[in-house]
């Protein structure tokens, strides 16, 4: 029986880590649509350097589709407002605290439009500071200061929020950061390659924590 139990648990591991990502279609006019090339980068980033198997081209999924059940994880950026139906928060809500994930890239001018979308979907909860000990920080790759700074903007601190639920971290928000344009094509923002390297690190991480937590 011990063995069978070991068994299961890999045969779990693997299985998720065999299961795919997408991009969030929300209304209210922000471009959900921002940084292409930015989810297939990281995808080949965390199949190659963490054994994933996500099909690299991702599916985009609208906020009131029942098919987010489909994904472990979900990924949203955009520059602008973002608004959610009551059917789309309550949906939003059942997704998360079954077990989904959402990641949440400020991709500057994002950041009081989603605040204040997230308290439909959980009026209870609030971002809080992930500290550089959680196990975001620490998978395959290693943040002992925290989130990387990709991108400046208002010569403020890159920092990580998230929302906990249960005591399980269901929402990753990085802001004043901008890791979506660190994976992006080199030639979109001409990062230096140390900077696209971090971001891609970091955003492995997040699919890695994701797909086993």
């Amino acid at each position: 029986m011990k063995y069978l139990f070991v068994f299961l648990i890999v045969l779990k591991t693997i299985d998720t880590f065999s299961q795919d990502v997408a991009i969030l279609k929300y209304n209210g006019g922000g471009d959900w649509y921002a940084n292409p090339t930015a989810i297939p980068n990281l995808v080949a980033f965390t199949n190659k350097n963490i054994n994933t198997r996500i099909t690299t081209t991702p599916e985009s999924v609208a906020a009131n589709s029942e098919d987010i059940y489909n994904y472990p994880i979900i990924f949203m950026t955009g520059h602008g407002n973002v608004f959610f139906s009551d059917e789309e928060a309550n949906l939003l809500k059942q997704y998360l605290i079954s077990g989904g994930f959402l990641h949440i890239s400020d991709n500057y001018g994002l950041d009081k439009f989603i605040r204040r979308e997230l308290k439909k979907v959980f009026s209870t909860l609030s971002f809080q500071e992930i500290p550089n000990n959680h196990p975001i920080y620490n998978q395959t790759f290693k943040f002992p200061n925290g989130i990387p700074k990709i991108h400046e903007h208002n010569k403020k601190k890159a920092q990580g929020f998230g929302l906990f639920y249960e005591g399980r971290l269901i929402v990753f928000y990085d802001y004043e950061t901008d890791l979506s344009d660190g994976w992006e094509d080199q030639i979109i923002h001409n990062n230096p390659k140390e900077v696209r390297e971090k971001a891609l690190q970091m955003g492995s991480n997040i699919i890695e924590y994701a797909f086993t937590n």
